[in-house]
This record gives structure tokens, sequence and C-alpha cells, in this order.
């Protein structure tokens, strides 16, 4: 079977990872980066050009990385054209490409969630705001970067500011109430009436320790989630994943994929933050090397409709090894709102060991030289039977790579359960 994982960052080499590790054979990656060793040429975006590359090279199954291609129609494409592809129907993403379209799906069919506003415009987000602890979301994509967690006027003011620079005045924003609580991230593998949930991951949105600093799309990750074990998970499914699944099927939106649920725990259960219509980044890096049983069965089952008819028994993290997986995001200089690219990357030589391997994101090869090509450059992943020793195995694969500028969060891992009903 020839596969190809569309994308270029570090879950798009996780993925092909994975999936090359179960079939033995290369798997392909669209355009890949400096860590994947078999491309394919990507000579545009749209989707009939991606169809049209996926069958003069004779894909038999598109895994697709990123948000963008999937609203833009990519999977109804492939699907006309007789392909088989991993991914949502254009009428299935609104769940990612519109934050206001999603949030009136979740309460069309009664999945728990914060209170919200839509304002047209910058102006009237910042009369909606309040006494500013809000969350402030643009309503299309914004490659993660698009969302403002608020805690006073002045970070409303600021946070519209930045979304105005970015988006316009005139730009569609969902006001939201601030839940306070955890947050967990949840994917599931989907073909829209049955699915099979991943382990729980936590991602660090924010840039600097402490969970201080602008949002970026993500600066690390790790699993097991303290706190979030079988009970809290299963009241997620009650709450969140089954009003979907039902909405879903209500509105008659094809969607063969990953679905992923951003939680936040509450004092009162699991409330659902946001959708993504793919994998997560960088939680896909942390979790695909805790699985056990078969990723691509999963994909495959999805993709032909036919999830049902595999068991999920065996999909979850090891409890016998009792596995944690901590993933280190090596950011660029200027991250996230002026990456700067082209330094060289030193330390790659070094292979991975059992227990740490380096996943690439922003990178291109310049000859024998690997160099800086974006703002999420590598992602170290590390396991071990606890977090303490995960960390200590990243950090001391991190101390064996250089390149200028390069920064990254020393706490990852380190974030306590604080409330909710899996608190200890």
């Amino acid at each position: 079977m020839r596969i190809a994982v569309l994308g270029s960052g570090g879950r798009e080499h996780a993925l092909a990872w994975r999936l090359g590790a179960e079939t033995g054979d290369p798997v392909f990656v669209m355009p890949g980066n400096a860590g994947t060793p078999h491309t394919l040429e990507v000579r545009g975006t749209d989707p009939h050009t991606l169809a049209a590359v996926c069958l003069e090279h004779q894909v038999d199954l598109l895994v697709v990385g990123p948000e963008a291609p999937l609203a833009a129609g990519l999977a109804d494409v492939l699907t006309a054209r007789g392909l088989r592809v991993f991914g949502p129907s254009a009428a299935a993403a609104r769940l990612e490409s519109s934050k206001a379209w999603a949030k009136d799906f979740m309460r069309r069919h009664g999945v728990a969630t914060a209170r919200y506003s839509v304002a047209h415009g910058v102006r009237e987000a910042a009369t909606l705001a309040g006494d500013g602890r809000v969350v402030l979301k643009y309503d299309g994509l914004a490659g993660g970067k698009g969302v403002v967690v608020c805690g006073s006027r002045a970070d409303v003011d600021a946070g519209l500011s930045r979304l105005a620079r970015a988006h316009g005045e005139e730009a569609r924003i969902v006001v939201e109430e601030r839940l306070e609580g955890d947050e967990v991230s949840l994917v599931g593998i989907t073909d829209g009436h049955d699915m099979v949930l991943l382990p729980p991951c936590q991602d660090h949105k924010a840039l600097l320790d402490g969970d201080l600093g602008p949002n970026t799309g993500g600066m690390g990750a790790f699993t097991p989630v303290p706190g979030c074990g079988p009970r809290v998970v299963d009241e997620a499914v009650r709450r969140v994943v089954a009003p979907t699944l039902a909405g879903l099927a209500a509105e008659g939106l094809p969607f063969r994929g990953a679905l992923y649920f951003g939680l936040m725990i509450t004092a009162e259960g699991p409330s659902l933050l946001e959708y993504n219509v793919r994998f997560g980044d960088p939680e896909t890096e942390a979790v695909l090397p805790a699985l056990k049983g078969s990723l691509l069965d999963l994909v495959l089952a999805a993709s032909d409709g036919e999830l049902g008819r595999v068991a999920p028994a065996g999909l979850s993290m090891a409890p016998d090894q009792g596995l944690t997986l901590v993933d280190v995001v090596l950011a660029a200089e200027g991250y996230p709102d002026r990456p700067r690219t082209g330094a060289p990357i030193e330390g790659l030589e070094i292979p991975d060991g059992g227990d740490c391997r380096v996943f690439h994101g922003g990178t291109r090869r310049d000859g024998a030289v690997v160099r800086v090509a974006g703002g999420r450059v590598l992602h170290v992943v590390a396991s071990g039977p606890d977090v303490a020793s995960a960390r200590m195995r990243a950090a001391d694969r991190i101390r064996e790579i250089h390149f200028d500028g390069m920064h990254f969060r020393s706490d990852i891992g380190l974030r306590r359960w604080s409330s909710g009903p899996g608190a200890p």
C-alpha cells in the first residue's frame, strides 16, 4: 500500500514514522521537511492540484495533517475521484474553520461549552468583553494563534489590537466566557458514527515558562495527564463527544478522520473549548509513541466508513509499562510573530534512541546542512516511567542540539492538576 501524509510539520513527521513502522514500507510526505526521507513534490495547494499529485504517484491513502486543505474541500475532491482519504469534508471542517459556526453547532446539539457572543468587528468585541475576564477567538483559521485569554480590560485591549493587526478591524470575533480548570486534549479517530479515543494529552500553548506570554501553536505536550483518568474521560464522552457525533449524524456532515476536542475540566465537569478537525500538534508527537495496537487499521477503517468493525481494545497507554511521554518544542528566534529562519542546526547527526526521538517541524535541507525553516523547528520527544525521567531524557537530548536563537519551555510536564472532578 502506498501511503502519503500531507503537510510539513512535526505532526506529519510523527505520523509518517508511526505508519511506516507499522507497514515496513516508506510513507511519503507532501512536501515534508528535512526529517522526512521520503517526500513528494507539491506544485500547488488547491485540492485539485493535490488530487492530481496523488493520482500521478498512485497514492492509495492520503492522511491529511493541516486544517486549511480540509477547509478548502480536499477530502471532497479526493473522494469524488475515487481516492481514499483520512480527513473530513469541507462541511464538517467548519467545526474548526469557523469558531462562530462551531459554537452554534455546540449549542444546537447540547455540547457542554462556555457561554459566548459573536462580535462583528473589534469595536463590538470590546463592548461585549465586559469586565475583561473573557477569551477572544478570531472566527477563521489562524494557525493556532487566533485565541487570546484575557483577565483584565488591559488584556482585552491588547488582544483586540493584536487580532486587528492580523485580521482587520472588521474581523468576526467570538467573545467567550473564560472557564477555570485544567485543559486536556482528547483526539478521536472517527468515521462519523463510531469513534476510538486516543490517550488524553496536555498541551502547553503559552510561549514562556509558567504559561506566560502570547499563545502559540503549542510549545510542548505530555501524556498521561494527572487526574484525567477513565472517570473524567467517560464524563467527557457523555457531555461532549457523544452529542458531537450525534450532531454530525443529524446534520449529515461526513467526517472520516481525526476529531480533536480541546477540553477544560472544570469543577462542574468537562467543557469544550474548541474543535480541531485533524490530529493535534504538538499532541500527536507525544501520543503516537505511546499507542498500543495498530494506528493504520483504525485510519483505514475510518477512511472506509467501517470503524465499527475494528476492536478498539488495547489502543491506550500501556499501563503495565507506566509509560510517560514528554514533547518539548525547540522554537526559532522571534516565534510566534516573526520567526527568524535560515540558521543551521547542529546535533541532529546523533541517532535517536529507544526512549528519545526528534521529530522535525520547521526544517529544510540545504545540501548537507539542515536549516531552520519555520517557527516550531524540532520536537524532542522522550519517554520514561514517570515525568521526571522523561523530562531528564529530553533535557539531555536538547543539550546536544543548537541553532542561533533556539528557545524552549523548561517546564513541560510540570503543570499540576488543579480542579475538577479528577483533582486529587
